[in-house]
């Protein structure tokens, strides 16, 4: 499918099939979320893939949306707080990658680059929730792609949901992910017009 008619397809499908979903697609649905760009490529998103019946039965209790545990397959999104750490180390792998070639980054001190105006934990919480929320992004326009719906659900108690998945306290979930073959055609949601969000050229 082309991109803009995956953008243009995608809906929030709240209603699933049973199907089993195949595991090739759920690896495709990884892939390209480990494929989305990140600030200093940093990649922070981790994901849990909860297919039991079981699993996805105990997060009634973490989420007040029932179609989350009664669709096929559930990604949870996670973010690592840890990694920020690894910063230098990302940092160096994009220069040994050439990434900064013919700029003013070039000539860059990875280490004095790691050590910069550290972040206050909300600043660094809000970071690493911006670089997951791309991943998850190329995740829902690549279900669409194979034909799958998801739905991007906040409404969840981040430490059931931790306690559930059993993930260590260095781990945050960003979204629930229901996944599954639609079961329902939403029509296309309302859109405000391009010159409402064009504020200006300069």
């Amino acid at each position: 499918m082309e991109l803009l008619e995956a953008m243009k397809a995608r809906r929030s499908i709240r209603k699933f099939k049973s199907d089993p979903i195949p595991e090739s697609h759920i690896t495709q649905l990884i892939e390209s979320a480990r494929l989305a760009p990140s600030g200093s490529n940093l990649q922070p998103t981790r994901f849990v893939v909860i297919k039991s019946e079981t699993a996805r039965g105990q997060l009634r209790d973490a989420t007040p949306l029932p179609f989350v545990s009664q669709a096929p397959v559930v990604i949870a999104c996670c973010i690592d707080t840890e990694s920020l750490s690894g910063i230098g180390t990302r940092a160096r792998e994009l220069m040994e990658a050439g990434a900064f070639k013919d700029t003013p980054l070039e000539k860059m001190d990875t280490e004095s680059y790691a050590k910069r105006r550290p972040m206050d934990q909300a600043t660094a919480e809000a970071y690493l929730r911006l670089n997951a929320a791309i991943a998850v992004d190329h995740i829902t326009l690549r279900a669409v792609d194979l034909g799958l719906g998801t739905c991007w659900v906040m409404m969840f108690d981040q430490e059931k949901v931790k306690q559930i998945l059993g993930l260590g306290e260095n781990y945050n979930v960003v979204a629930l992910l229901p996944v599954g073959y639609p079961d329902q055609s939403p029509n296309a949601r309302p859109r405000i017009e391009l010159d409402q969000i064009l504020l200006k050229e300069v």
